[in-house]
């Protein structure tokens, strides 16, 4: 059964001041994301990706199309419930501490008393915060930001998380927390759609991805049935005190170190380079295919289209 379903949606703006033209933020997308995914929105800056979420949380109306959540119309006010929001520069009270905060989510939230106190206590402990509750926001790091945004978009339990850009701007450290926390969601049997462009993250945590550029869908799937087209290279080690011409001619990088050369040229190329091994008689030591990776079929994508003229909407 499909957690999200997005039908048709679109987005057209009118840009110009004497000349009005339509501009086209988001072309008619569709999309199905099943109950318990973790699921990755992925494009660069500009794609559409916020936009998408925006109309989705009912923040902007789309210009076409439609959606429906838990298989109820995305507009339906009883959605609201089930679902819950972090959106890439969501702003806080700066004077309020961490449990203040998620206290007044919980009021917002209908939870009552006793249980919004121990549903807050939780949360806290949960991302991390419990040592800093009473520590007012404006004195919270971008990390710690984000971990106290995740907190306030799952306290009212929802079955499906919507997160734009929740990696953006953290340390390695920060991303592996928000990481961990978003497979903890998966767990407890939500459903996790994120949007981000720190591809590393989205292949590293997601069951499905779409690729989305310029407004428009160019691919989704799992990530190794999208790589599966994508042209690879191969490691070829061999013994030699030096690269030849003939090898270095086929598009191999070479690197010597001592008697060992190491190169790394297209898989299509791989043929070729035993013969020449073969032919001048050295010793073969390994060949490695090199993992064909999210980056190189995002890139294939992006690449595919031709640079858009300025002036264009950013989404």
């Amino acid at each position: 059964m499909s957690a999200i379903e997005i039908l048709g949606l679109e987005k057209t703006y009118t840009v110009g001041f004497l000349r009005k033209q339509e501009k086209h933020a988001l072309h008619p997308l569709h999309l199905a994301i099943g109950e318990g995914e973790i699921f990755g929105f992925l494009g660069p800056n500009g794609a559409g990706k916020t936009t998408t979420l925006k109309m989705l949380m009912g923040l902007v109306s789309p210009s076409a199309g439609s959606a429906r959540i838990l298989n109820m119309d995305f507009r339906n006010p009883g959605v609201k419930a089930q679902i819950g929001f972090l959106p890439e520069q969501p702003y806080f009270y700066d004077y309020l501490t961490a449990r203040e905060l998620l206290d007044y989510y919980g009021q917002l939230s209908g939870i009552r008393g006793r249980e919004r106190a121990r549903k807050v206590s939780e949360l806290l402990d949960r991302v991390g915060l419990q040592d800093a509750s009473s520590v007012q926001l404006r004195k919270f790091s971008k990390g710690m930001l984000q971990r106290v945004g995740i907190a306030q978009a799952i306290l009212h339990d929802p079955k499906v998380v919507f997160f734009d850009e929740p990696m953006s701007g953290l340390d390695p450290t920060g991303r592996r927390e928000v990481r961990d926390l978003m497979e903890q969601l998966k767990h407890e049997g939500k459903t996790v759609f994120f949007s981000t462009h720190i591809l590393a993250d989205a292949e590293a945590l997601c069951d499905r991805v779409a690729i989305l550029n310029r407004g428009e869908l160019k691919g989704t799937g799992a990530v190794a049935d999208l790589t599966a087209g994508v042209k690879g290279k191969v490691e070829i080690v061999w013994q030699a005190n030096s690269a030849s011409a003939s090898i270095k001619a086929i598009g191999a990088e070479c690197h010597v170190t001592g008697n060992t050369v190491r190169a790394v040229l297209p898989e299509e190329q791989q043929e070729n380079a035993l013969d020449l091994l073969r032919r001048e008689k050295l010793r073969l030591v390994s060949l490695v295919p090199l993992r064909k990776s999210l980056e190189d079929y995002f890139v294939q994508q992006v690449k595919a289209v031709e640079p858009e003229r300025s002036g264009g909407v950013k989404a």
